[in-house]
């Protein structure tokens, strides 16, 4: 079971430098996890005002971003294995992560919603991953 409670306050406006500061956050996480508990808290700026974003509004786009966030990672460290890619001088590593950002938009684009099982896919009938970037042969 996990709670989640954000304040945001428009309290530090004409205090900070920081650019375009319109409210500051405060995201507090009670995870309970078979009889254990959890506490996290995270803080955050947004550029959007009390009138652009309500707390409960901040806590939607918050949780959108990290959905978005973890679902990219998870594919790259659990179906790409990328943590233990043995590239690791000059720009190599660069590369690799780019090319592996290109792999998983275009499966995407092409509507795939389980990378995993597309990329294996893909790895057997290599046409069909020709076909991705409008390659073909014959």
């Amino acid at each position: 079971m996990e709670v989640r409670r954000l304040w945001a306050s428009d309290a530090l406006v004409g205090y900070s430098d920081w650019p375009s500061l319109a409210q500051g956050c405060r995201l507090e996480r009670v995870v309970e996890h078979r009889g254990k508990e959890r506490r996290e808290v995270a803080y955050a700026v947004t550029s959007l005002s009390k009138a652009e974003a309500s707390p409960q509004r901040l806590l939607e786009l918050w949780r959108g971003h990290w959905g978005i966030e973890n679902r990219l990672h998870w594919v790259r460290d659990v179906t790409f294995d990328e943590d233990r890619c043995q590239v690791r001088t000059g720009a190599a590593p660069q590369i690799m992560a780019a090319l592996r950002n290109i792999t998983i938009g275009l499966l995407r684009l092409a509507g795939q919603r389980n990378i995993a099982e597309a990329f294996r896919r893909h790895a057997a009938h290599s046409s069909d991953a020709l076909a991705l970037v409008g390659a073909s042969y014959g």
